[in-house]
């Protein structure tokens, strides 16, 4: 009973201190998903995973947005999350691979919130999504080569967006959660 009384307490602290939206950004595969289910718990905040939300609006998987109306549309629909995002606060979102690409994504995020990169070797990212079907741009492509390359083209969008960045590689969930905690209470 005590420890849950001073996880609540601990809980409320954190609220007051981060009392905005967090933004995990990053490749696919990096953790965001994962790491926002976790860490939501932990500082009382609700989670909105972009993908997911996306994909209920439309009523379509994300390969199919993809094939039938293209990538620039599936980006539209992001950035539109976004700006409903300012509505909201203390809510984790779990960003879309391509969402800190567009700088009125990233300008949108920081209006509401606080940006964290998550960061994980492409070796790592393989073994993360390998037997995953609904990463279209990695369609035909599941390789380290691949992905590092596009991880390359990416590093200066996410650098630029990025307030905090947390590397995923060999960490448990909540080690990284702790750290994301820590690091936004000193901004």
């Amino acid at each position: 009973m005590k420890d849950c009384d001073s996880q609540k307490r601990r809980n409320i602290d954190v609220v007051k201190v981060i009392p905005y939206n967090i933004f995990l950004i990053g490749f696919m595969g990096s953790g965001k998903s994962t790491v926002a289910r976790q860490l939501s718990p932990m500082i009382a905040m609700d989670v909105i995973e972009m993908d997911q939300e996306i994909v209920r609006r439309e009523r379509m998987s994300i390969p199919d947005i993809f094939t039938e109306y293209g990538e620039s549309y599936f980006r539209d629909l992001e950035t539109k999350l976004l700006v409903e995002m300012r509505e909201r606060s203390n809510v984790i979102v779990s960003c879309g691979g391509g969402v800190a690409l567009r700088e009125e994504n990233v300008e949108e995020m920081k209006k509401s919130g606080r940006v964290v990169w998550l960061t994980a070797r492409p070796e790592t990212i393989l073994e993360r999504v390998r037997n995953n079907k609904e990463r279209p741009l990695l369609d035909g492509n599941m390789t380290i080569e691949y992905i590092q390359s596009m991880m390359e083209k990416r590093h200066t969008k996410y650098a630029a967006a990025a307030e905090v960045i947390i590397d995923t590689d060999e960490k448990d969930l909540y080690t990284i959660c702790e750290e994301i905690i820590q690091r936004l209470r000193q901004i």
